[in-house]
């Protein structure tokens, strides 16, 4: 599959190549050493290094049978996230995973999202560059829906009932937020400024929610959790919507990261709290603390628009865009409505918002 080439090598709305795309184009900020608690960093302080890792030289040790099961994650997750995951994805638990992954395939059993991208996230946001991470749960189960990133939907599909509930609370923190145009669910530049939006189950059979549940998945993006936890040593914001998303986060250290909890964004729980969470401008206020100005997430997704409170000078630039195929979307669910629909770069979302608007023109 291709991809549209672009500043900062950011994908736009359509497919995701299988290739691991570079590491995003978000400024580092991030370093090693464990902060102390309320004192502001310099946003400038270096980086934590990236793990040395030999994909190469990791491959050969496979067997047959793993390079196989793994080729998935060999062509399609990031590097970053490979060299830390490396020793989970060889486990007998995660192999049997990709086994019942293969025969449901042979089986002739639909299941999102499509294989390119279950680890889309892995992509869009490097493990170096983390500065918030979005819990979900299952992947949207029906068409054109599911890309691989919590709550997020790719063009033409609309933001689903959860994510509109987002961009309410999202209104309320930030009344500069605009909201996308034509009904637009698409997060990817979110993922691209560092916000990593996992779900805690990876795949799901077609119209059969939480049907690939407790087959592996659970314990791998557990991991996940526990690695940024673990080794994002200057912290980041951890955000937990609901009792399941909740459980995932008990064990972060809380003198480290911010861990902000709520109720599901869910039409059926949002009204008990969600809406006032403030979660997205306490995220910015801790990040900033922490990082100073540079620590802060633009929540905007609309071209032209920003939350920013110091809107960065845009130099002025030329750049070269090549149309490739466009992209699918894909509709997540959860344990309140397993019916429901549910997981920057401006050149990335004016390109995903002109397909779009063509393909509609097309079907009208």
């Amino acid at each position: 599959m291709s991809t549209l080439k672009r500043k900062a090598n950011v994908s736009a709305g359509e497919n995701e190549a299988k290739k691991p795309k570079a590491n995003g184009n978000i400024a580092s900020f991030f370093g090693a050493a464990t902060p102390k608690a309320a004192t502001k960093t310099s946003a400038s302080a270096p980086e934590a290094p990236v793990v040395k890792f030999d994909k190469e030289k990791w491959v050969a040790t496979l067997t047959p049978e793993q390079k196989e099961l793994l080729q998935l994650e060999i062509d399609t997750m990031d590097e970053s996230w490979l060299a830390q995951l490396k020793d989970d994805i060889t486990t007998t638990e995660f192999l049997n995973l990709k086994k019942f992954l293969k025969q449901e395939t042979a089986n002739k059993r639909k299941w999102f999202p499509p294989a390119e991208d279950v680890y889309s996230w892995s992509r869009h946001t490097p493990f170096h560059k983390i500065k918030v991470v979005i819990i979900g749960q299952d992947p949207y189960h029906n068409d054109n829906q599911a890309h691989g990133m919590a709550f997020s939907v790719r063009p033409p599909t609309p933001a689903p009932p959860s994510l509109r509930n987002m961009y309410i609370a999202l209104k309320k923190d930030y009344p500069t937020f605009v909201e996308p145009p034509n009904k637009g669910g698409l997060l990817i530049p979110w993922a691209d400024r560092g916000v990593l939006m996992l779900n805690t189950c990876l795949t799901v059979r077609a119209h059969e929610a939480f049907s690939h549940a407790n087959r592996g998945w659970e314990r791998l993006t557990q991991k996940i959790i526990d690695l940024i936890a673990k080794k994002r040593t200057r912290g980041v914001v951890f955000m937990a919507w609901g009792t399941p998303a909740g459980k995932r986060v008990q064990k972060v250290d809380k003198q480290r990261h911010l861990v902000l909890n709520s109720v599901h964004p869910s039409p059926l729980s949002a009204s008990r709290g969600f809406f006032d969470c403030k979660h997205f401008k306490l995220a910015n206020e801790w990040l900033m603390q922490r990082y100073g100005p540079d620590g802060e997430i633009d929540w905007a997704l609309r071209p032209g628009n920003t939350t920013k409170t110091s809107p960065p000078k845009i130099e002025k630039v030329v750049e070269v865009v090549e149309k490739k195929d466009e992209g699918s979307s894909n509709k997540e669910n959860d344990e309140w409505d397993s019916d429901e629909f549910e997981s920057g770069d401006e050149a990335a979302l004016e390109e995903a918002l002109r397909l779009s608007q063509e393909q509609v023109k097309k079907e009208t």
